[in-house]
């Protein structure tokens, strides 16, 4: 049995913040926590499975009485919002009419999009669709994230690499990722590829740094985990 732990998780609370954040009643907690899972499938579907393709990284929540507050991590702000607006009000009027509230979306732009795990796993995934040469093009991905600031990186693939008629892993990593270390931002994520050949798995982690090393993010700083990244460098 393998003993591994998911990077965010085991930072909630202590460097990172919940990517929902909100407090209900047990009566309200389940239906609240659908309804959570609904939105993000939904902008998901929206932004990233279909035209514009926005690269929409991750999605936080927010919750008061009156208002759901949906915010959006993108590297191509552009295409959410549309031109005059278009785009982010018809969003906005689509996620009111499934959740039945009024909801507030906001946008935070992606400043480094070679060193976000999603989107580099979104990027490997999708050229695994079209039978690129994955040892080439993970080993790109790796070095471009290097270049773009990051401490350490890793890719792994597992499946039916190449078409293959057994399954097999193979793997690529530069620098170090402490990910023992809370203190270390490790972001992380895990995309599934739907090939011709079978579902081909990919996750990706990317070290940043330290926390202590970096300035916070104006969208961290409203996060309740900011607290918590407090606590933890005493």
């Amino acid at each position: 049995m393998g003993q591994k732990t998911h990077p965010f998780g085991f930072r909630v609370g202590i460097t990172e913040g919940h990517k929902s954040r909100w407090y209900a009643p047990k009566a309200l907690f389940a239906e609240l926590l659908v309804e959570d899972y609904r939105i993000r499938e939904f902008v998901d579907r929206r932004l990233n499975r279909t035209p514009p393709f926005a690269a929409v990284s991750d999605i936080h929540i927010e919750r008061t009485r009156e208002e759901l507050t949906v915010i959006l991590k993108t590297a191509r702000p552009g295409l959410v919002i549309g031109p005059k607006g278009q785009e982010i009000d018809q969003l906005t009027q689509d996620l009111q009419a499934l959740t039945g509230r009024k909801v507030l979306a906001k946008i935070v732009e992606i400043k480094s999009p070679d060193t976000d795990a999603r989107l580099i796993a979104e990027a490997v995934a999708e050229q695994m669709k079209k039978r690129t040469n994955f040892r080439r093009m993970v080993k790109q991905r790796c070095e471009a994230a290097m270049h773009a600031g990051a401490k350490g990186v890793r890719i792994l693939l597992s499946g039916r690499l190449g078409g293959a008629e057994m399954s097999r892993k193979f793997q690529t990593r530069l620098g170090s990722i402490p990910l023992s270390t809370l203190q270390a931002n490790v972001d992380y994520a895990c995309v599934h590829s739907l090939t011709t050949y079978g579902t081909i798995g990919v996750k990706v982690w990317v070290f940043k740094g330290m926390y202590t090393d970096r300035e916070e993010e104006q969208l961290d700083s409203k996060a309740a985990g900011a607290r918590g990244r407090a606590r933890g460098r005493r």
